[in-house]
């Protein structure tokens, strides 16, 4: 090949000199040619039997942006010292084929293109810049990284430029320039002229991330449209929702259902639902989780005032009992139904009023266990005493008969060891609950949505059920027993009474059951506070107020010789 023929190839129309030589593919043209036309790779003038359609006025703009660019940096001397760089452009067509013919034509300096030969000895190519689709970037890219050739140069690694527009160029990793898009709105005016507007930019490889700014307010809207278009299928789901997916249709097609009960969804188009942690509850609107009351049966609570309150009023009523028992206790009515027995029953009762104050307040670990000990205790005390009270009429009856050995056990106060049996029985039960699994101090967050409830923990519900069953045990055969000795001629009638307090009391305890599983809360410990003082009053009231009726209103009936008439008159 002469000298010539090489300086022709190389002289395309659009073309600059330099130490190094940046390529440049641009669709400028649509190009139409016949069967004996050749294609045109240079940007040049067009040949005979080759026509263009449709000059691309955009594109050429960006041709002299590139061209300009160069020219600036090759001014700077202090971004490229002693380094000069040069421009080649090329018109990318609408195919596959054809750009990388021009890519071929670029990379050997030759039209037609050869294959792995360059006119010149040393090749100034560079780089790359194309503003071609990306499907023919892809096959332009692989034909380019066979001949080594890089979108930039490795000596621009990292940089971070200003150019004189005073907008900043920035290179990742890669050496790849740092895309970035500008938004354009056409603006019509009148003739059917049109002029682009840059409104925004993105840049998907921002530092910060995707960073997309649009500025709204000059943005010319075409007839119709007042606003940017929404580009989603439903509207966005309000905190509180949660996006459920349309069967058959696009992604951004979606139902908003609220959340679950319990759970909430704190942002805006949200994929699911959280649940509150256990001290926290969703507010109404399920968009957020508010704190939970820590509750539990206080002193200050109406409730537990009025059950303190009344456990101290009747703590009171049967210590005056009691005083007034020991101040009688020489009298006929207070001798005549074993008075240690008595003494020992109101004692039992003024502490079962006082054991009901266990029940109220904030528990711990202490008043857990002391709550259900001490009740299962003093309650086994108190109805064995009633027991014990019913053998002693049954004794007194049989004593009247003739033989030795009932009235031996009567006068021994056999029945007043019914007392120590049973409650030792209870204290055997109430140790090994203990020792297994005794009561702790634990917290419901379940039960009431709102609160948390500081309650006392069973432990082991076997043991607790244990100590039930033995008290009711007692409970069923102390009122067997009065039940079948109520029409004995006792003094005072007191089997009467002994059947009817127990009566009471049972029918206390089979209520306290199913209402006490049944309730929640400070309301379960209510309950059974209630249980503790309804039953207490009936042993109290049932035994005790019709001897203090006779010892205060009817003193004359408080003799000896009154009780002897009316027990032979019982006989009769």
């Amino acid at each position: 090949m002469s000298f010539n023929d090489c300086y022709q190839c190389m002289q395309p129309s659009v073309y600059t000199d330099g130490d190094l030589v940046l390529g440049g593919f641009l669709p400028l043209y649509t190009v139409v040619h016949d069967s004996e036309a050749q294609w045109k790779y240079f940007v040049t003038s067009p040949r005979e039997n080759v026509t263009f359609d449709v000059f691309n006025f955009q594109n050429y703009g960006y041709a002299l942006i590139f061209r300009f660019a160069i020219e600036e940096i090759n001014r700077n001397p202090l971004l490229l010292p002693n380094i000069s760089l040069g421009v080649r452009l090329y018109n990318a067509f609408p195919s596959v084929v054809r750009t990388l013919e021009s890519v071929l034509g670029w990379l050997s300096d030759k039209e037609p293109p050869i294959p792995n030969y360059t006119c010149q000895s040393h090749t100034k190519n560079m780089a790359v810049i194309a503003g071609i689709p990306s499907e023919f970037l892809e096959q332009a890219g692989a034909l380019l990284e066979l001949y080594r050739t890089p979108q930039l140069h490795p000596f621009l690694k990292d940089a971070y430029l200003e150019n004189s527009a005073g907008e900043h160029v920035s290179l990742n990793e890669n050496r790849n320039c740092v895309s970035r898009y500008e938004i354009m709105n056409f603006l019509n005016f009148p003739g059917g002229l049109c002029l682009s507007m840059k409104v925004g930019e993105f840049t998907p490889q921002h530092r910060s991330g995707p960073g997309l700014m649009i500025q709204e307010e000059l943005i010319e809207w075409p007839f119709g449209f007042t606003e940017t278009p929404h580009s989603v299928c439903s509207n966005s789901c309000d905190p509180g929702f949660m996006k459920i997916t349309q069967d058959w249709k696009p992604i951004c097609c979606f139902d908003c259902i609220a959340c679950p009960e319990g759970e909430i969804a704190n942002q805006t188009d949200s994929d699911t639902c959280m649940e509150c942690p256990q001290s926290e509850y969703p507010n109404m609107e399920r968009n957020r989780c508010l704190p939970k009351i820590v509750v539990f049966l206080a002193y200050d609570d109406p409730l537990g005032m009025a059950l303190a309150c009344t456990a101290l009023g009747f703590s009171v009523i049967t210590a005056v009992v009691l005083w007034v028992f020991v101040k009688h206790r020489d009298s006929a009515i207070v001798k005549a139904n074993n008075r240690t027995l008595s003494y020992v029953l109101l004692l039992s009762l003024l502490l079962c009023f006082l054991c009901s104050l266990l029940f109220i307040g904030r528990p711990d670990t202490a008043t857990c266990i002391l709550r259900q000990i001490t009740f299962g205790v003093v309650f086994t005390v108190a109805v064995s005493a009633v027991l014990a009270k019913t053998i002693t009429v049954i004794l007194a009856f049989k004593a009247l008969t003739p033989g030795r050995t009932v009235r031996r056990l009567l006068l021994s106060g056999a029945s007043n060891a019914v007392v120590p049996i049973c409650s030792m029985i209870q204290l055997i039960i109430c140790g090994v609950w203990l020792g297994t699994s005794p009561p702790f101090m634990d917290t419901d967050t379940h039960s009431e949505p709102r609160h948390i409830i500081i309650v006392c923990d069973k432990g082991s519900v076997t043991a607790f059920y244990c100590v039930l069953g033995f008290l009711g045990f007692l409970a069923l055969g102390t009122f067997f027993l009065a039940y079948q000795a109520r029409n004995l001629p006792d003094t005072f009638n007191e089997a009467k009474f002994l059947t009817f307090s127990m009566l009471v009391f049972c029918s206390v305890w089979v209520t306290f059951l199913p209402v006490y599983h049944s309730s929640q809360g400070k309301v379960m410990v209510a309950v059974e506070i209630f249980s503790i003082l309804a039953s207490s009053v009936g042993l109290l009231g049932c035994i005790f107020a019709p001897k203090c009726y006779v010892i205060f209103l009817h003193p004359d009936r408080n003799t000896s010789k009154w009780l002897w008439n009316k027990t032979c008159f019982e006989e009769k």
